[in-house]
């Protein structure tokens, strides 16, 4: 038989088939495995749909008596949309579950690997756990904080521009770097940006499958029906009724202290959420965004924005991953920064410490965990 982490990263491959479609649900592969064969796979598709356990206990069909299962994240135990699968699990008659990270729901916490030792299952965790949480960043971070997994996304020069002074900007980096980012697109659940990128570039702000890199195109995806939440920080409704972000499928909301009625009225005419904020050193508070973002259940949230709203968020300490390309361009000095901060001394200097670096084309991407 191979080694229980060969058979959690054929597990961890499907759970990844869900990658674009699971929304607030975690994405979860499951593999059983009897006599050393794999005999059954799947993977959790949708909100609502059979969970991962139940498509792999289908697709074994009898082969489950006796079977390991190997499933990326904890059996559920409690009735949600869907039955217990550990109950699934028992039924199936598995004699052993291999479990990569145990659920972060306090739903779920521990108990559904109670209930599987309960029915005399050998229970074994914690195996490729780390693939297990890169994979579920922002459904773990939301049931431990009650906010989103943050990732901020920048665009510039070698001499850390991100436009002229006019603010043109097309194109900084290469197709590859551009390609990519429709990956971290599609993966995330909500986009977030400020009005003043919106009346400069008039940005959709949505996936294009077409532009995918190609491994990915592959993947499941809903995005001719549904794209991720376009959010937009709009302190006093600036935001041009005919922008293209508002004419786009999917959800869009503006997150505002303006009491504008005759505005608000057009905005919500047109399909638009408008969400009144608490300010925050006349900010829209950046603080209350993501706790509501938390309370609508998304997991990955993608900053793509200016340097002001960029700043404000890597000041408050707010991201959880940094996400930079750099063109191999020179845009000189009164070109725009890529940050807004106010640090004025050398020990106020924000250090970056852990991070990985990979060529896209003629460009870099940096990726920090901070």
């Amino acid at each position: 038989m191979k080694h229980k982490s060969s058979y959690m990263k054929i597990a961890l491959r499907q759970a990844k088939k869900g990658l674009f479609t699971t929304a607030e649900n975690p994405r979860v592969g499951c593999v059983l495995v009897n006599c050393g064969h794999v005999v059954g796979k799947g993977y959790h598709k949708r909100v609502g749909e059979p969970h991962a356990e139940v498509f792999a206990i289908n697709n074994a069909d009898e082969f489950s008596q006796k079977s390991t299962a190997f499933v990326t994240l904890e059996p559920c135990s409690h009735f949600g949309k869907n039955p217990p699968c550990a109950d699934a699990l028992i039924k199936a008659g598995v004699k052993e579950v291999v479990v990569c990270n145990e659920d972060p729901n306090p739903l779920v916490a521990g108990k559904g690997m109670a209930k599987l030792k309960a029915a005399g299952i050998t229970v074994n965790t914690g195996i490729k756990s780390k693939h297990g949480k890169n994979l579920n960043c922002g459904f773990f971070h939301r049931m431990q904080t009650g906010r989103p997994f943050v990732r901020l996304k920048m665009a510039q020069s070698l001499d850390g521009r991100t436009a002229m002074q006019n603010g043109e900007s097309y194109w900084i980096t290469g197709k590859k770097a551009r390609k990519d980012v429709q990956y971290w697109r599609a993966r995330s659940h909500a986009i977030l940006t400020g009005v003043e990128t919106v009346i400069q570039d008039d940005c959709r702000m949505t996936v294009r499958v077409d532009q995918l890199p190609k491994k990915y195109k592959k993947l499941p995806n809903d995005f001719d029906n549904y794209q991720p939440m376009r959010v937009i920080l709009d302190t006093h409704l600036h935001v041009p009724l005919s922008a293209k972000v508002l004419q786009s499928i999917g959800r869009s909301v503006i997150m505002t202290a303006s009491t504008n009625s005759s505005k608000i009225k057009h905005l919500q005419g047109l399909g638009v959420e408008v969400i009144q904020m608490p300010l925050s050193y006349n900010q829209i508070d950046l603080n209350a965004v993501l706790n509501w973002l938390g309370k609508e259940q998304i997991n990955e949230l993608l900053v793509e924005t200016g340097a002001t709203v960029a700043g404000a968020f890597l000041q408050q300490k707010l991201i959880n991953q940094l996400i930079i390309y750099t063109a191999p361009i020179i845009m000189g000095s009164s070109a725009r920064p890529l940050f807004e901060i106010n640090s004025e001394e050398m020990q106020n200097r924000l250090h970056i410490e852990h991070f990985k670096i990979k060529q896209m084309g003629k460009d870099w991407r940096l990726i920090a965990n901070l």
